[in-house]
């Protein structure tokens, strides 16, 4: 499966505390990708979006949590998470509107 737009590679951004902290002192953002999305197609898409400089990208594959719902039992999906660092200086302007 070719991913080539990039909304579909970058689904949502995670807003957390840790988040926020990492975005504040490190100039880390967190983000929601494709499950099938490697570290090129990431840099990518997030260089088209947001107009920014990628310098790093760390990737984690989140398994799904077990859910019951009466005698149903199963897992959510799979997601995997993005911790991409930009160049200092630079901004994703999306996040600037949530302080």
């Amino acid at each position: 499966m070719k991913l080539n737009d990039p909304h579909k590679i970058v689904i949502a951004p995670i807003i957390t505390e840790k988040a926020t902290s990492m975005r504040e002192t490190e100039n880390k953002y967190l983000f929601y990708v494709h499950p099938k999305a490697n570290k090129k197609n990431i840099k990518r898409s997030i260089e088209e979006l947001f107009k920014v400089d990628v310098i790093n990208i760390r990737t984690q594959n989140l398994l799904g949590q077990p859910r019951i719902r009466g005698q149903h039992t199963g897992r959510t999906a799979l997601r995997k998470k993005a911790i991409v660092r930009i160049k200092e200086g630079q901004k994703i302007p999306f996040f600037e509107g949530l302080v």
